[in-house]
């Protein structure tokens, strides 16, 4: 279970500094409360809190469920590529000259979320 609670931990890190870093630049921005230019600063960072907010929260929910069952060696390794995946592609996005063209750390995540995504939802189906 302590592998869960790490993963789950920095899941919520990731979720909150995000969400602190857009409220920051919402301060002192001279641009509307939700800018459209996908190379505008605010708009990445409002995207990678977004993205994480979309995704975070089901991944969680699955690795405390899995935590809970006592998991084998693969499950603790595919909660810890979640969350690394996680952090990939919010880095990607914040890092992307523009989300307007692919950048491939984004790219990266993306694919980590969706395979570590179904390989937890279908370890959940297995430990019924």
């Amino acid at each position: 279970m302590t592998t869960a609670i790490v993963c789950v931990a920095l899941l919520g890190l990731l979720l909150f500094l995000l969400g602190l870093y857009v409220s920051a630049a919402r301060g002192g921005a001279a641009v509307g409360a939700y800018p459209s230019d996908p190379a505008d600063p605010l708009f990445k960072r409002i995207r990678a809190h977004g993205n994480t907010a979309e995704f975070a929260p089901m991944i969680a929910v699955l690795i405390l469920l899995l935590g809970s069952r006592n998991p084998s060696a693969w499950v603790l390794w595919i909660m810890g590529l979640a969350v690394a995946s996680r952090y990939t592609i919010a880095v990607g996005i914040l890092l992307s000259p523009t989300l307007a063209k692919p950048h491939p750390l984004r790219f990266a995540g993306a694919l980590g979320t969706y395979v570590t995504g179904v390989a937890l939802s279908i370890a959940a189906l297995l430990s019924l």
